[in-house]
């Protein structure tokens, strides 16, 4: 018996579940509750700011007083929901080009064999290791004159579109998942008569819904949070993303801080929504690796 209320101690945090009575519930009720000041003290100084008048940034409050939209509307007459749009064109179309570079290279990756496999690899891995500073440069030269079709992006959402459509992240998380399915699916279609392109859309591709919940919440997050990329292309405020905005805001003399939270709220909420709306495949395609181990 003591082995065993031993072993259900070792199962759970410091074994509180293990030893009820009331110390151990006052020590979690304390623990929650410094989780939830350090984690989510923050938000909701910024979701109670954003709804009230602020007139000292360094004295936010966590408990609503007189709520308002003021914030709200003087946002939007300072064109905020113009970016926000430009934001979710960016992003949107963004996106949808990485997820279909990723699964694509990705089966040809994972499910092919040729020369310089292992060369591709590791120049797809590279790319990680440099930071956007080092590459600023060379990328505002390209995107003034696209080789071959000589065209100039500076200035286009466009231009902010087709950098982000390849994420070596999303590559390797793709490329990763589809080395796991089973050959025997793939023979077996192959034996029906299914060629490569229906084998990649009707075998491989449903099977990788929860890497794609992982490449579409992570992905959707670096597109949102682009501030060097717009920096770069936006030759005019009408092509500002929501990030690139709020910088012009805070240096805004006339914008005050309670102006700035609400936008900063409205930039913060699509992230949330998106983790939600892909919780259960993201949490799938976490936990997948470990099952099949």
């Amino acid at each position: 018996m003591s082995r065993r209320n031993a072993g259900a101690r070792l199962d759970t945090a410091l074994g509180w579940s293990a030893a009820p009575g009331p110390v151990a519930t006052g020590l979690r009720a304390l623990l929650y509750l410094l989780l939830v000041a350090v984690f989510a003290g923050p938000l909701i100084a910024l979701l109670v700011s954003a709804f009230g008048p602020v007139t000292d940034p360094t004295r936010l409050t966590l408990i609503p007083q007189a709520l308002t939209l003021d914030n709200f509307a003087a946002a939007v007459d300072r064109h905020v929901l113009r970016y926000l749009a430009n934001s979710f064109v960016v992003v949107g179309v963004g996106l949808l080009l990485q997820m279909l570079v990723s699964v694509s290279a990705a089966y040809a990756l994972a499910r092919k064999r040729f020369p310089g496999m292992q060369l591709v690899l590791l120049l797809i891995l590279s790319t990680l290791m440099l930071p956007e500073e080092i590459l600023a440069i060379p990328l505002s030269l390209v995107l003034a004159d696209v080789p071959v079709l000589h065209v100039n992006l500076i200035g286009t959402l466009a231009g902010m579109i087709v950098p982000v459509g390849a994420w070596a992240f999303s590559i390797l998380v793709m490329t990763e998942f589809m080395k796991e399915i089973p050959a025997e699916l793939e023979e077996a279609a192959r034996l029906d008569g299914a060629g490569d392109l229906r084998i990649f859309w009707s075998v491989v591709l449903p099977l990788c819904r929860p890497a794609l919940g992982v490449i579409g919440i992570f992905g959707f997050t670096m597109i949102w949070d682009q501030y060097m990329l717009p920096l770069l292309v936006a030759d005019d405020a009408a092509k500002f993303t929501l990030p690139l905005a709020l910088r012009t805001l805070r240096s805004d003399d006339q914008v005050g801080i309670g102006v700035l939270l609400a936008a900063a709220l409205l930039a913060l909420l699509p992230s949330v929504l998106a983790f939600l709306a892909m919780q259960r495949q993201f949490m799938r395609g976490l936990t997948s690796g470990a099952i099949k181990g």
